[in-house]
């Protein structure tokens, strides 16, 4: 049962609410949370990366920008809705989309633009790091991208002084700590779940490779601290308070947590820190996490080795791609419903469209799409190109057109995990879902739980994301009780009472599923061809 107003006037005026605000790809989202976990009041900011000279960026002017327009929405809802002006918060959390390159030299300035996860630009560093450590090194990683600039002989490389990713650079600007969350630092370079720090062998073999080249810095020197869940990370700091809310209402002094990367809060916001459980974020990519009981017997390019935000040990599938392609034809299928003047407001067109779907064929009647707005290393591919093909005789219908759609935005998905579940014999209990993917209910989650074979759970609180996710972790880090874990405190304090759907998955839909996928597997010359010809 949500508080009343005159609980959370007294919540806000003495400071028992935590912020969590996280850079997603295309928004700046910020929530606030009561003493009771739920969301009070929340701001947004809408952005958009840009392809600058081959490279994906954002501008340090758009992150300072994103950031206070988000702050500055949510103090205007707080004070709309409690007539109460924010100036005092019992937490802050800055989470991210994890991994890029953020590479600043001794003054703090930066040396070449922000690099971020979505660039596939790192491909020989990524596989040389790969041979040497005898763990996957994704091309989107930190350590790659260090590398590659190493590689490509780039000048400012010698005058590193501190790399960041983007929530490490965010809360170093807020706090003057040069510090991470454990599983943000898990995708710059690989973590020791045993030290809960980077992992001192590979820091080693790193150094000793790059000798030859004089740098004054070794890798330990330039990359954050490491510090899991519940650990202090700072506090606001004069200049960072007037960063985040110009107009000098917020107080210094207030403590943050470490930064965490999305993936992080993703698994937070879902209650999957455990080992065995696992999470599924689909919107415009999408990836799997499974907190890992044992560990894998083998690297594989296409699992990436990344940790919780307490630092258990997880094997994450990322794919760059989701549903960007399918949105595209959405909004297409928008376009003509206004044009016959029938205009659909977004969520009952995207629920028809959706809902159709489930009425085509299991395997999609023989039609093929692949939803590659970008490259996608699991399938072998540095760029992208939407594409839709099919047989004549086909069954050409919209609900197989809508359903080949949803199938490939988990296409690549499927194959990373297919390693993961087939060939590594990992086992987990259940998904949870979030993300765009699951907002049309029952469609995505009964296509992910076709794909994947596991029961998907879709909690009432998915929506709520990774900035909920990122102020669950700053009231953790203010409120747990001595030695609590962070599983213990998500599941005694915020989950406790917690609903949701679960679905299983059907016998009729996973073999039109893999059949799909044997489609999936046999064009992907086709998609080859596609990003050489045009």
């Amino acid at each position: 049962m949500s508080a009343d107003k005159t609980t959370i006037q007294s919540w806000i005026q003495n400071a028992n609410t935590y912020l969590g605000i996280e850079f997603g790809s295309t928004r700046i989202k910020a929530v606030l949370i009561g003493d009771d976990h739920a969301p009070i009041a929340q701001g947004n900011h809408d952005w958009e990366n840009r392809l600058t000279d081959g490279i994906w960026t954002y501008t340090l002017d758009d992150v300072w920008e994103g950031i206070r327009d988000a702050y500055a929405n949510l103090k205007a809802d707080v004070l709309s809705q409690y007539g109460e002006t924010l100036t005092n918060i019992g937490g802050i959390g800055i989470s991210a989309m994890m991994h890029g390159y953020l590479a600043f030299d001794k003054e703090g300035n930066l040396l070449v633009p922000f690099r971020t996860w979505r660039n596939t630009i790192t491909g020989p560093a990524s596989e040389e790091l790969t041979k040497l450590f005898h763990f996957a090194i994704p091309q989107r990683w930190s350590i790659a991208h260090l590398y590659q600039a190493i590689l490509n002989k780039e000048e400012h490389v010698k005058d590193i002084s501190y790399l960041a990713t983007l929530d490490a650079y965010v809360h170093w600007m807020l706090t003057g700590e040069k510090v991470t969350g454990i599983g943000d630092a898990a995708g710059m370079f690989p973590i020791d779940s045993k030290t809960l720090d980077y992992d001192a062998n590979m820091l080693k073999k790193f150094n000793d490779h790059i000798s030859s080249y004089g740098f004054s810095w070794n890798l330990s020197d330039i990359l954050p601290k490491v510090l899991p869940a519940g650990t202090p990370a700072g506090v606001l700091t004069s200049e960072g308070a007037l960063r985040l809310d110009p107009s000098g209402d917020l107080r210094a002094g207030i403590s943050l947590c470490p930064p965490e990367g999305d993936a992080g809060t993703g698994m937070v916001a879902t209650n999957s820190v455990r080992v065995r459980t696992g999470n599924v974020s689909a919107g415009t990519s999408v990836f799997a996490m499974v907190v890992l009981e044992h560990a894998l017997k083998k690297a594989h390019s296409e699992i990436d080795m990344v940790t919780t935000p307490s630092g258990e040990a997880v094997a994450m599938v990322h794919c760059n791609n989701c549903t960007s392609d399918l949105n595209a034809w959405v909004h297409l299928f928008g376009e003509f419903a206004e044009l016959s003047g029938n205009k659909l407001d977004p969520d009952k067109l995207y629920g028809l469209l959706y809902n159709k779907a489930l009425e085509g064929d299991a395997d999609c009647g023989g039609l093929l799409a692949y939803n590659y707005f970008s490259g996608e290393h699991i399938t072998g591919l540095s760029e992208g190109r939407p594409l839709f093909v099919r047989h004549p005789d086909d069954n050409f219908s919209l609900s197989n057109f809508m359903r080949t759609h949803l199938y490939t935005s988990l296409g690549a998905l499927k194959t990373g995990l297919d390693i993961l579940f087939k060939e590594e014999q990992i086992e987990a209990d259940m998904l949870l879902g979030h993300g765009g993917l699951f907002k049309t209910k029952g469609v995505g989650q009964q296509v992910m739980a076709d794909a994947t074979g596991l029961k998907v759970k879709v909690m009432e609180t998915a929506g709520e994301g990774g900035a909920w996710g990122c102020a669950l972790l700053a009231a953790y880090a203010m409120k747990k009780e001595n030695s609590e874990t962070l599983a213990d405190y998500l599941d005694h304090h915020v989950f406790k009472d917690s609903e949701g759907v679960i679905l299983d998955p059907s016998k009729e839909g996973m073999a039109g599923f893999n059949a799909f996928m044997k489609r999936y597997a046999a064009g992907l010359s086709i998609e080859k061809a596609a990003v050489e010809s045009i």
